[in-house]
């Protein structure tokens, strides 16, 4: 896209909140019709200050029209497809920029559009968050009876919460950021915001935590009005403990491990999260279970709500469903699943990750792209991919929950087929499936826009409650206290093996799916059961097998255990956008990126131009948005500095 399409930067973004058409998210307080455009007097009252609050939670996934995909909530660009757990998907001629950002090309001019997208976005939501906070101030000073104090308190705490939100996306992306109170923003009057990036890593992440830690102070304990979506304080807690595992990085001797743990102990014992019963309860459009009790903090998708476009949904995640004709889902085939990410699924004959006992063998020969019939030929042909050599491999289960492979149950939609891939030479035989809705649920899709079928209510998890246990038992092993941190764990692997892909509860998309789903040994279901283990469950289309950490990791050591941590973090959240920032955190991408490059580009061809490419210290950070950069000038000098190995201000 041409770069001076998005020159709409945080430079120039206007002096008011501007609500029009912000009727977003939940069915709750963010549906609202749109308004028109408003002048400071109109929203000097308690409607214009709740307003300029949607506003700021509006700003959590992209808005654009078009190529809007850099800032999608996901994550998926940025967390995903830099990572080893997705190509790009696609076709190489669709949405090129995203390839040159997989194969490490990041400052190319179409690439650098995609990072202002982020930066867009992230400073636009800062921007709208100041906003607030200023308006509040106003109304409260000029009618103090307009807003009942307890909803000052919690829309302060609210706003506070989402720019330390927007801050740390963009302290994720680049690291050393300008950092903006609602006193900044007074500046665009005098030319905009024009920050210097010269604060410390660590003064960052303070300031981060400082806002955090004032929003807990301020906000219930939950979401006001009862209305899903809004932040309460235990949402506060729970990422003030994220930001401090982000601020100890790879350093094991960081307070930042204490401070976390103590965190996460105080959001265990009192606040209202709990793991889901099983994993398929995750990720869905099910309204039992959307925005459950696993949620911490998640962008609210909303369809059917008047908006013509279909942009209040999940528009940033609508490009990475199956791209078929034949199928439901017509495009883009997006975000495809690695088969690096695959096979890491496979486990040991006890059920553990193969990656931790046999770290020479799980990637090589990877699990089969086709079906096959066993040399020994029972007259069974293996519908799963999980074959191979004359031995049905066993997997986690929540691979097929992760992924779309042929000859498995797509969800309740239909067997997944080659057919659905646009082109499986450039990237793979696997489709994206967390954010997919299911057929059982057509509420749930969108019904105006483009590529309606593809647009859906799903929430986008941003923070969730494995993801804290998970973290939460990263400072259990950098503090010493090593079998703490395996209980945690399996905890996550008990809820992993409740549940298996099944044919769901409506299988009636089509007659052979039907006929498959109903035939003998094929019809375990994807809803729970009572006492059902998956444990050597074996299907038409896989054999599962999911074991616990049964011997002391105290005896095994803190390298062992820290892997084992580091190993389930990429089971249970592969595909949500955060692999490529936990391996920058704990100081691995160089080795992980360049050793996934160099296996993989015998199965992905183009990968080989991106051989060794990944070095310190260029790629610590993604390079800031060169627009940025020279529109941060003042006087001829440039306020932003570029990261290392990027370049310079001219």
């Amino acid at each position: 896209m041409n770069r001076h399409k998005w020159q709409r930067l945080m430079y120039k973004v206007a002096g008011l909140v501007v609500i029009a058409g912000v009727g977003y998210a939940c069915k709750n307080f963010l549906d609202q019709p749109a308004q028109g455009t408003v002048d400071q007097a109109t929203l000097m009252n308690k409607v214009g200050v709740e307003g300029s609050l949607v506003a700021a939670y509006r700003a959590l996934d992209c808005q654009s029209s078009s190529g809007a995909w850099g800032c999608a909530v996901s994550n998926w660009v940025w967390g995903g497809v830099t990572s080893n757990d997705a190509y790009k998907g696609s076709d190489l001629g669709d949405q090129n920029p995203i390839h040159s950002i997989e194969v490490m090309q990041w400052n190319l001019g179409d690439a650098d559009g995609y990072l202002n997208q982020k930066w867009s976005q992230v400073y636009d939501g800062i921007f709208r968050a100041n906003a607030t906070l200023r308006l509040l101030a106003a109304v409260v000073a000029a009618t103090p009876n307009e807003i009942p104090v307890l909803d000052q308190k919690s829309i302060r705490g609210e706003a506070l919460f989402l720019r330390a939100h927007y801050h740390f996306e963009a302290y994720r992306m680049w690291g050393h950021i300008p950092y903006y109170f609602e006193g900044d923003s007074l500046a665009v009057a005098l030319g905009g915001y024009r920050k210097p990036n010269d604060l410390a890593l660590d003064s960052i992440v303070k300031l981060i935590i400082a806002d955090l830690s004032t929003a807990e102070t301020l906000l219930p304990d939950a979401p006001r009005n009862g209305e899903k979506g809004r932040v309460s304080r235990y949402t506060a807690m729970a990422y003030k403990g994220r930001v401090q595992v982000y601020g100890a990085g790879a350093n094991s001797a960081s307070p930042y491990w204490a401070a976390a743990k103590a965190t996460f102990d105080s959001v265990k014992a009192t606040g209202p999260y709990a793991l889901e019963a099983g994993f398929n309860r995750v990720c869905t459009a099910d309204p039992l279970y959307r925005n459950g009790k696993e949620t911490i903090f998640a962008y609210q998708a909303s369809v059917r709500d008047g908006e013509p476009n279909g942009q209040n949904a999940n528009f940033g995640e609508r490009l990475n469903f199956p791209y078929s004709d034949a199928n439901h889902f017509t495009c883009c085939g997006f975000y495809q699943p690695t088969f690096n990410l695959v096979n890491f699924y496979q486990v040991d004959a006890a059920g553990l990750p193969l990656s931790l006992s046999g770290p020479a063998t799980w990637n090589s020969p990877p699990l089969e792209p086709t079906p096959q019939i066993p040399p020994s030929d029972t007259g069974q042909v293996w519908k799963g991919q999980n074959f191979h050599a004359g031995i049905m491999r066993a997997v986690d289960p929540r691979l097929d929950w992760t992924v779309g492979r042929d000859g498995v149950p797509y969800k309740d939609w239909n067997l997944h087929a080659r057919s659905w891939i646009r082109d499986a030479s450039y990237s793979g035989p696997y489709s994206p499936k967390k954010n997919i809705h299911e057929h059982a649920f057509p509420d749930a899709e969108d019904n105006v826009g483009w590529v309606a079928t593809q647009t859906n209510n799903v929430p986008i998890h941003i923070f969730r409650y494995a993801d804290m246990l998970l973290m939460d038992a990263e400072a259990e092993v950098e503090l010493g206290n090593l079998d703490a941190a395996r209980t945690i764990v399996n905890q996550i692997r008990a809820r992993a093996g409740v549940a298996a892909q099944g044919c769901g509860p409506d299988p009636t998309v089509s007659a052979a799916y039907t006929a498959y789903c109903t035939a003998a040994g094929t019809s375990m279901v994807d809803t729970l059961q009572a006492g059902v283990n998956v444990d050597s469950l074996q299907t038409g289309w896989a054999f599962y097998k999911i074991g616990l950490y049964t011997v002391p990791w105290t005896g095994l050591g803190a390298a062992y255990a820290l892997n084992a941590v580091r190993t389930e973090r990429r089971l249970e959240l592969a595909m949500e956008g955060q692999r490529f920032f936990d391996l920058r955190r704990w100081a691995i991408a160089d080795t992980a990126i360049n050793g996934y490059v160099s296996s993989e580009a015998g199965r992905i061809s183009y990968l080989a131009g991106a051989a060794g490419q990944f070095i310190l210290p260029k790629y610590l950070f993604y390079p800031i948005p060169s627009v940025q950069v020279e529109l941060s000038k003042v006087g001829g000098q440039c306020q932003l500095q570029q990261n290392p190995g990027w370049g310079a201000c001219q």
